[in-house]
């Protein structure tokens, strides 16, 4: 009997650069400014629609790619937003800088964060998220005099992008929208080869099975470290978007229940099986805060209860269901051509 290898195996390090669901989703986006008011909706939707699909594609790396049920990883949103408000007031109104303040303010967390719970699993590491969102939360609430306390930062400048030589402002919702748009293709672009890369193979497969994935040479804690933090600060980036967009910061986005959006937004849209799940599950839940929220304030009861339905009845969300139906058409046999016969 021969001792197991200790060494990880080699994986493949070909991957797809781009793909026509990619190509489509972009080029979709590109052209939403020109429509979305035609069909009765508003410019800042686009905004926020770009803003949350960001972060929920990076939430969805610890949820869906590594099966790590988070939730509090609106702390790290909120860290984000607040990291990019202090930086403009405190270090440069630059938007490159706050951005990477926002970026980096909350991997630092996620690190820390990483460093106590990377070791635990299933429902420990759950709760674990949860007290680690609502300490932050409640510190944002009490450090006033950094945070603003309960009314937050105030006066936050949507900042032009600055390409050397010419700087393109981003006051109208327009100009925001594409500057996010950028945002959105190069993180949605990087997550895609991350998830796609060897590390993302080791870490599907310690979703599938830790032990499994530990015995055969991977080192599970830094894989789990790592996914974490990447997670935190993209979501932390999209944060500081959002705090831009919002020109202002505040306590509500570290919140338990802000935190329950994200996790809602990526279960309805399909995020355990697919990589555009998060997406749909963003576009569902603001088409579905707007429209609904038009006829009666309740809204979330009725999307609660597609959040149930889904869960009880289709697990694998709106993308799993757009899947099957796909599936269940290329299975389908054709109709067998039909035979002359010949007249007499």
């Amino acid at each position: 009997m021969t001792a197991p290898n200790v060494n990880a195996p080699a994986l493949p390090t070909v991957v797809q650069t781009f793909t026509p669901a990619m190509l489509v989703t972009w080029a979709l986006l590109a052209s939403l400014p020109l429509w979305i008011e035609k069909v009765g909706l508003y410019q800042y939707l686009g905004v926020e629609i770009l803003i949350w699909a960001t972060y929920a594609l990076a939430f969805n790396l610890v949820l869906g790619h590594a099966g790590l049920p988070s939730f509090g990883h609106g702390a790290f949103f909120g860290i984000g937003a607040y990291a990019f408000g202090l930086a403009q007031f405190n270090i440069a109104p630059n938007l490159w800088v706050c951005m990477g303040a926002a970026l980096l303010g909350a991997a630092l967390a996620g690190a820390l964060v990483a460093l106590f719970i990377s070791h635990r699993r299933g429902i420990y590491f759950a709760l674990m998220t949860i007290a680690f969102g609502q300490v932050f939360w409640f510190i944002s609430i009490k450090a006033h005099a950094i945070t603003g306390g309960e009314d937050g930062l105030l006066k936050i400048a949507r900042l032009p992008v600055d390409l050397v030589f010419v700087a393109l402002p981003t006051d109208s919702n327009v100009a925001l929208y594409y500057a996010v748009l950028a945002v959105f293709v190069v993180v949605s672009l990087g997550l895609w080869r991350l998830v796609h890369s060897p590390f993302g193979r080791v870490v599907r497969a310690i979703k599938q099975n830790e032990e499994r994935a530990r015995f055969i040479g991977y080192d599970v804690w830094r894989v789990k470290f790592a996914t974490i933090v990447i997670s935190a600060g993209l979501s932390g980036l999209a944060g500081g978007l959002f705090a831009m967009a919002q020109r202002s910061a505040f306590p509500d986005v570290m919140s338990l229940h802000f935190s329950g959006y994200i996790v809602m937004m990526t279960l309805v849209g399909g995020g355990l099986v697919s990589y555009w799940g998060p997406v749909i599950g963003v576009v569902a839940f603001l088409l579905a805060r707007d429209l609904i929220g038009a006829w009666t304030t309740s809204w979330m009861l009725w999307f609660g209860l597609l959040f149930v339905l889904l869960v009880m009845f289709r697990p694998d969300g709106i993308a799993g269901f757009f899947d099957s139906l796909r599936k269940k058409a290329a299975a389908e046999p054709l109709p067998a051509p039909a035979t002359e016969t010949k007249g007499g």
